[in-house]
């Protein structure tokens, strides 16, 4: 005891320098969130030396390595991409999906063609891209996936979990259409394709030839069906087995392969991160450019094609003063872009900090609009195609939800029958899996049309379910380090999560299954989760802030109209597109078929678990963090990188000059 009284002990800070073989310059770092370093970039370190001196002479010291307050420190370096271009074409290949070969090009028919295109290039403009720019330089400066970035506010952390959430629910049914494709792929391969002929064991009386004159095309039998819808509905899905979702029945063993090869598929593509992924959108991106173009070219030389892309763009302004048009551009600006799956995110975190993300926005957005836009001459020289062979108004083709007769108006009719369901047409896999199959029937070289038409469906959909993963797996890897140092197996254990649960979606009436996730998973839910994240970012964060990270990261400030756009006009936008899900909202129903109360009831659950994730951790962040009321919303909406000034009183969210900075 003596001894310890008569020590000693001095502490002295030595500065200690770290030195590589590249220098990072010197950027000048913002008063925000801090990034991630970048690889191989070096910082001072300090070495604490104490020196203990005994009473007997004898001198010890000890030495600690104190790490800077200015900046994380990584455990891990960050990879990222190995070319710029593969970060282009694997945002390209996410925000380019199905959805921009069955959707846009109808809804711009049925709301006055050209004249859709006003509503939607200015949603596009005050909404869209600004949100798309927001993701995207969001991810690359906080170098996080969709719930680290949340270190900006801790508080609203719960909308990377929502995000997160909604891009798994999507998996479980995204995957399904993939599996469908495929099937359609392994049996282009044939001589003639099945879904010509109505002497196939699945076809039922009522199926009709239209080279021929089968037994349903008597005076009695009217309703008739052709054999690509009873091919998808009858021989793919076999729906005529179940009654409805409570009558799901076993999986069909032909789709469980398919999805088996497509759940391998994915695995291998994301198991190394973007270094796999990277590689892979080379081709999944890229090719159905090429068979689109392949399409529009034989499409062109059809009869009846130019009909079609006039219909397409036939102009019609009166629309424009219909409500329900400017609500079709405005969700379909929402969902087309792929905003709030926290893919965006994800990808651009990946980025080098440097790099110019303002670019990247403009480039990416304007494919997908062009793409979009493209498409529809496509989709419409062969809708054209058909209503001319079939000698129907092309609007009876591109029909929404409706019975699709496909022979002559004029032949007499009989009551429908509830227990046949119709395929959604325009909007949904009916085109892609009954219209265009049966027009691909009618050319020479059918089969290898056929062959690849399903090749550009397949790359369509690997690409957006990679996004999807993606999302997933770097969201929780970069929040929890033990998935980060297992990645490979995460990946695996997240993959094969969705292989068992998407197992519903391929049962006798998996396409109830699919229909109810469809419709629930990610309709209402998803355009919260971006409305949230724009008042994040925009209010809490503070666009001031956001605007001089930018800054930071590409050395300009964004204008006065991106900042205004983040500011006011998204969240409005979101706002009230969120509202109008809400009150226009329909429950799902497959044809004729009306779901039961207890599957709307489950769909709506599905949708509330990812949205209570908002309230549900926020909840847990105040109840966490010591002190008062006030000391709790100050840590809560404070940015991690600032929390000594919340020490010291000086929190600028509690200041009316922060909520109204631009």
């Amino acid at each position: 005891m003596l001894a310890e009284g008569r020590r000693r002990t001095h502490r002295v800070r030595v500065p200690r320098l770290r030195t590589s073989e590249s220098q990072r310059p010197e950027v000048p770092m913002s008063s925000g969130v801090a990034p991630a370093k970048e690889p191989n970039a070096t910082g001072p370190k300090a070495v604490e030396l104490v020196l203990v001196k005994e009473q007997n002479g004898v001198q010890f010291t000890s030495s600690t390595l104190i790490n800077p307050t200015q900046t994380p420190v990584e455990t891990q370096e960050r990879e990222t991409w190995s070319k710029k271009v593969d970060f282009l074409l694997s945002v390209v290949g996410f925000a380019v999906d199905l959805a921009n070969v069955w959707r846009f090009p109808y809804l711009c028919y049925k709301n006055g063609g050209g004249a859709f295109l006003v509503p939607y290039l200015l949603f596009m403009a005050i909404a869209g891209v600004p949100l798309f720019y927001m993701e995207l330089a969001l991810g690359q400066f906080t170098r996080e996936g969709a719930a680290g970035v949340w270190k900006i506010c801790p508080l609203l952390k719960g909308v990377g979990f929502t995000v997160i959430l909604i891009s798994l629910y999507v998996g479980f049914f995204y995957n399904v259409i993939i599996a469908w494709a495929l099937h359609y792929f392994f049996s282009s391969f044939a001589a003639e394709l099945p879904w010509v002929h109505c002497n196939n064991t699945w076809n039922s009386p009522d199926c009709v030839d239209a080279r021929s004159t089968g037994p349903g095309s008597g005076p009695n039998r009217t309703l008739h069906t052709t054999p690509a819808t009873e091919y998808f509905e009858r021989g793919v899905l076999h729906l005529h087995e179940s009654r409805g979702i409570d009558d799901l029945g076993p999986p069909r063993w032909q789709l469980t392969s398919c999805l088996v090869l497509v759940i391998i598929l994915l695995y291998f593509s994301l198991w190394k991160g973007v270094k796999t992924s990277g590689k892979v959108v080379w081709i999944t991106a890229t090719m159905p450019y090429a068979v689109l173009f392949a399409l529009l070219l034989r499409g062109l030389t059809l009869p009846g094609a130019v009909d079609g892309i006039r219909a397409y763009l036939s102009v019609d302004f009166h629309r424009l003063c219909e409500s329900s048009v400017w609500i079709d551009a405005a969700t379909q600006v929402c969902f087309s872009l792929g905003v709030g799956f926290g893919v965006l995110i994800a990808f651009s975190s990946y980025n080098k900090f440097t790099n110019n993300c303002y670019r990247d926005a403009v480039i990416t957005t304007s494919v997908n609009s062009l793409t979009s836009f493209s498409s529809g001459f496509v989709v419409f020289s062969f809708l054209g195609y058909m209503a001319q062979k079939h000698s129907v108004p092309i609007g009876d083709v591109a029909k929404d939800g409706q019975r699709r007769h496909m022979f002559p108006a004029h032949a007499p009719s009989r009551p429908a029958d509830t227990r046949c369901v119709s395929a959604e047409v325009a909007t949904g896999p009916g085109l892609i899996f009954i219209i265009y199959p049966e027009a691909l029937a009618t050319l020479p070289l059918s089969s290898a049309w056929a062959v690849v038409f399903f090749i550009m469906l397949l790359t369509l959909g690997i690409d957006s379910a990679m996004g999807g993963m993606e999302s997933v797996i770097t969201g929780l890897t970069d929040e929890f380090q033990l998935l980060h140092r297992h990645r490979e197996l995460f990946t695996l254990s997240i993959v094969l999560a969705t292989f068992f649960l998407s197992l519903f979606c391929v049962t006798n009436g998996g396409i109830y299954v699919f229909t109810l996730l469809d419709h629930f998973a990610a309709g209402t839910s998803i355009l919260f989760g971006v409305l949230i994240e724009a008042i994040g970012v925009a209010w809490f964060y503070g666009v001031r802030q956001f605007s001089d990270d930018i800054q930071q990261m590409t050395g300009r400030r964004p204008s006065l109209y991106w900042r205004l756009c983040w500011k006011f006009v998204s969240p409005c936008f979101l706002l009230f597109v969120v509202v109008v899900s809400v009150v226009t909202f329909r429950p799902p129903h497959y044809g004729a078929y009306a779901f039961p109360k207890w599957a709307n009831a489950l769909g709506w659950a599905i949708a509330s678990s990812s949205m209570c994730m908002v309230p549900v951790y926020a909840a847990y962040k105040l109840c966490s963090l010591p002190g008062s009321l006030r000391e709790k919303l100050a840590y809560a909406i404070t940015p991690e990188q600032e929390r000594e000034l919340v020490d010291s009183g000086e929190v600028r969210q509690f200041r009316l000059r922060h909520w109204l900075l631009v």
